[in-house]
């Protein structure tokens, strides 16, 4: 990728941009999308088109994920090996995120029982007792002036809890979960190093045999939490999730449901921190918290783009895609597509058009856990920034030195 981009291929340009810079690499959006709807690249065909990314999200001869194919040259040995040497996680089958139909509407069809909009709202009064439980202590940390870290002592904490809170983790068991997630979330990403490659191996590994026998408990003993539902659950011909299906789906919510919600909250808090005129308008109608939550997730989502392989000659936006070409769709590109949304790069909380994002992706694989990860969002930052109004953040904030996905690392603030 780097040679490409120093031989001027804008999605070179764009990969390496992404991973080394602290800034969202707005200018190449740009520059994408004045190519066309459908950019032909050195490694793949790249749209930072809204319409387009929404055709390429829905077209079934496009399915998800890179394939390396398995067999004879370099990258079917590395295809072969990693089908091999994976530990289920969320890029490897059965995952939602990877498994296409039949498989993908009958597992979906169980797992959406579960994760409803009802449900989710049941969530709501314990993620809000949890937020604030998480503030207060925030608050006794910080009487002395001392910045704290936000990334650690809350954006962190929040989502991992309310995920605790659906896998039924017991209490005595909840720093494991909260160990699992942070090393496990990065397998969400490409790019990383070897090194921590293996770590996220490791901690996937470590999580499948930890969900095996917690599994196992909940048929034992089910409770009231999320899980017990999805081990239970049937569908119309009385089929129930496979022991794999299920341990993908629990390793699903744990990588996703942690990571893309610690980014949510984390930028949602910079963002508000760089626009106090906006935070000002949410002081005077808290009613604007939901349409805040979508500019947030349409100004600096926690994803960036997402990956496709073409599996039978297609058409995109009128161009002739190949059998086998990979598609890279930038969602955070498209959300600023500006025939969609006017002045794009501007963060408005009042903007009417907010949640025509792509931020959950689009189509078949639009992200089954984004009415939780809404809930949380509002929860999370209506919480904070109402407790905290004079919160100001403080030099020495990081961001994760991550491809597609996009958060801080390290939030340092003063409380005030």
């Amino acid at each position: 990728m780097g040679s490409a981009a120093r031989r001027g291929d804008l999605h070179g340009q764009l990969l390496v941009a992404s991973s080394t810079s602290a800034d969202a690499p707005i200018e190449l959006f740009d520059a994408i999308r004045a190519q066309g709807p459908i950019h032909r690249s050195r490694y793949a065909y790249v749209t930072a088109t809204l319409p387009v990314v929404r055709e390429v999200l829905a077209n079934p001869d496009v399915r998800a994920g890179v394939d390396l194919g398995t067999g004879a040259g370099p990258l079917g040995r590395l295809g072969t090996w990693a089908h091999r040497t994976t530990p289920m996680g969320p890029l490897t089958p059965p995952s939602l995120l990877v498994t296409e139909p039949p498989d993908h509407t009958r597992m979906r069809k169980l797992v959406t029982r579960v994760f409803s909009v009802k449900a989710v709202q049941r969530l709501r009064d314990r993620t809000e007792e949890i937020a604030d439980d998480l503030l207060t202590s925030l608050e006794q940390q910080a009487r002395d002036g001392r910045p704290v870290d936000l990334v650690e002592a809350y954006c962190a904490l929040l989502p991992v809890t309310v995920i605790a809170e659906i896998l039924g983790v017991p209490d005595s068991e909840r720093h494991t979960v909260l160990e699992f997630g942070t090393a496990a979330a990065p397998s969400l990403d490409l790019g990383l190093s070897w090194g921590r490659f293996r770590t996220v191996e490791r901690a996937l590994s470590s999580f499948e045999r930890w969900l095996v026998d917690h599994i196992e408990a909940k048929r034992r003993d089910p409770g009231d939490d999320l899980l017990s539902q999805m081990v239970a659950a049937r569908d119309d011909d009385g089929v129930a999730l496979t022991d794999k299906e299920l341990i993908a789906t629990a390793g699903l919510v744990l990588a996703a449901g942690f990571e893309t919600t610690v980014n949510l909250l984390s930028n949602g808090i910079a963002l508000l921190h760089e626009h106090p005129e906006q935070r000002a308008l949410l002081a005077a109608d808290p009613d604007r918290w939901p349409n805040a939550v979508e500019e947030v997730l349409r100004h600096d989502p926690p994803v960036l783009l997402t990956g496709r392989t073409v599996v039978r000659d297609t058409e995109i936006a009128g161009t002739r895609v190949p059998r086998g070409a990979v598609v890279t769709t930038l969602l955070a590109g498209a959300n600023r597509d500006p025939e969609v949304f006017a002045d794009p790069h501007r963060f408005d909380v009042t903007r009417e058009n907010a949640a025509d994002h792509v931020s959950f992706s689009a189509g078949r694989h639009f992200c089954l856990g984004a009415a939780l990860a809404r809930m949380e969002g509002q929860v999370g930052l209506q919480r904070v920034t109402e407790r905290f109004p004079h919160l100001r953040l403080v030099p020495g904030a990081t961001r994760r030195d991550t491809r597609i996905l996009r958060g801080f690392h390290t939030l340092p603030a003063v409380l005030g």
